[in-house]
């Protein structure tokens, strides 16, 4: 077998959905690994999830061609794979039929032309940014930037040559006179018999704005203090501390740059919830109505079921009870599990229900499929596995496609409800607020009873009001006396 037909190149795969990229999260082999047929050989996050790639043959790594946390597009050679690593080592050697050096064929045009002279070490090359420019001048991003060289003028007449001026003494600068202080009186004002002058109302001013007289040097008649001496002091023990206080405040003052900024790049699921988000937001005319309900029967009901002997290994929450409620609404009011297809809506027989979750990549919607067919107790293994499958990462971008119907369970959060954002080609989400124990009205008295609210927002293009607040009214009536409803609605 020929080296070249040993090694085959692993291109990303087309991983479903349309997707044309992919960041690579970790390589889960390393160059000189011998693998199996379909082992996993790295974890890639796409659009929609994070998948293991397995390999296509079995053999032994020769090449990994992008690192961990690059994004190549779908098709792009990712890893070489030495399908028969028994043959022996791979020829890497140069040909020993090379061409005698005389014999040497005579390089094209073309390629001569193509063949690039590096320059010295340091230098950047003329007409670039920084390189050399006509007159001695530096390139920059327009024009040329100031000169490196001497300019050359002519001389003045009657100037002295410059070789002349260094044979000239420099000549002795003599300092500028400094002016005699005022002589001052013990008081630190100006001698005057040790008095400083100033009438009765400049005294009163300066007790008023705190300057003391002694500081002062007059500027009125035989260099007695004025009004306006008095408030220059004021005004300027002012300023003088206002710089400090204003220095102290930005010293202080939190600095408000890009150093106490974080970027994260929008990629992955991330960059695809925003878009399928924007989408929706600004295609569907969303309609929100809420409903607050009374579970306590609902919460005791989930008791009772936990405590029997064939349900004490399966984990039960309230969101069981409410995919329940949704998916016997949704029998009762079809046109709610339908898309919305331009010319005609689109009503589907089966419910694919979405279950929201938050994931340290972003937010996911994985569904349970056919979910309407399932049992209670199918249907809670469906939901439990599903959870479990998104908080480790493990979603496959099947899991989370077609899904007709979605719930969101904000309560998790302590949050009481919210107005949820259809997931595109849905016309129904139902968002689960936690449930609190609340003061109600049960039975003509005040009592402590299991509350919560649901928000269900919906395709106003197909779903109206009515049919809207009847589906809402049913999942209410469900949570609020579930064997009740059973009974009635089975």
């Amino acid at each position: 077998m020929s080296d070249m037909s040993r090694i085959k190149t692993f291109n990303l795969p087309d991983l479903g959905e349309g997707l044309t990229e992919g960041e690579i999260l970790a390589w889960l082999v390393k160059v000189g690994d011998t693998i199996e047929l379909n082992q996993p050989i790295v974890e890639v996050e796409t659009a929609k999830a994070a998948v293991e790639i397995p390999a296509k043959w079995a053999g032994q790594v020769q090449a990994i061609h992008h690192p961990e946390g690059t994004t190549v597009e779908v098709g792009t050679p990712i890893i070489a794979i030495d399908t028969d690593p028994g043959a022996g080592p791979l020829d890497t050697a140069p040909s020993t039929t090379a061409t005698p050096t005389g014999d040497l064929p005579t390089p094209s045009a073309a390629s001569l032309a193509a063949v690039e002279v590096a320059p010295a070490e340091g230098m950047i090359e003329p007409g670039l940014i920084g390189g050399v420019a006509p007159g001695g001048r530096t390139a920059v991003l327009v024009g040329y930037g100031p000169r490196t060289t001497a300019a050359k003028r002519r001389p003045r007449k009657g100037a002295v040559p410059a070789q002349a001026e260094a044979l000239v003494a420099p000549a002795t600068v003599a300092p500028e006179p400094v002016a005699p202080e005022p002589v001052r009186n013990g008081h630190g004002g100006p001698a005057m018999g040790g008095l400083v002058l100033a009438k009765p109302p400049v005294r009163k001013l300066a007790k008023d704005l705190g300057v003391d007289l002694s500081t002062l040097t007059g500027s009125g008649p035989l260099g007695s203090i004025t009004r306006e001496d008095v408030q220059q002091a004021a005004s300027g023990a002012a300023a003088t501390a206002e710089p400090v206080a204003a220095s102290s405040t930005a010293t202080s003052a939190a600095s408000f740059g890009a150093d106490r900024e974080q970027r994260i790049p929008v990629k992955g699921v991330r960059k695809l919830t925003a878009e399928n988000m924007s989408r929706s937001a600004f295609t569907a005319p969303h309609v929100t109505e809420f409903l607050t309900v009374d579970v306590t029967r609902a919460m005791k009901a989930l008791e009772r079921l936990r405590g029997r002997r064939e349900w004490r290994d399966v984990r039960v929450s309230p969101l069981l009870l409410v995919a329940k409620a949704v998916l016997l609404a949704v029998k009762r009011h079809p046109m709610v599990n339908s898309t919305w297809a331009g010319d005609e809506i689109v009503v589907k027989e089966y419910v694919n229900l979405g279950i929201a979750a938050a994931t340290e990549r972003g937010l996911i919607v994985p569904n349970v499929k056919d979910a309407g067919r399932l049992s209670l107790r199918e249907l809670a293994d469906a939901l439990n596995a599903l959870v479990q499958t998104a908080k480790s990462g493990r979603t496959s971008p099947a899991d989370m496609s077609g899904g007709t119907l979605t719930i969101t369970n904000v309560g998790v959060f302590g949050v009481d409800t919210g107005t949820p954002i259809l997931p595109p080609g849905e016309s129904a989400i139902l968002a689960f607020g936690a449930v609190r124990e609340m003061p109600w009205v049960h039975k003509g008295k005040v009592k402590a009873r299991q509350v919560t609210t649901l928000g269900l927002s919906f395709d106003h293009r197909i779903i109206d009001g009515e049919l809207g607040s009847k589906f809402l009214r049913d999942i209410g009536d469900f949570l609020a006396d579930p064997e009740a409803a059973l009974l009635a609605w089975t």
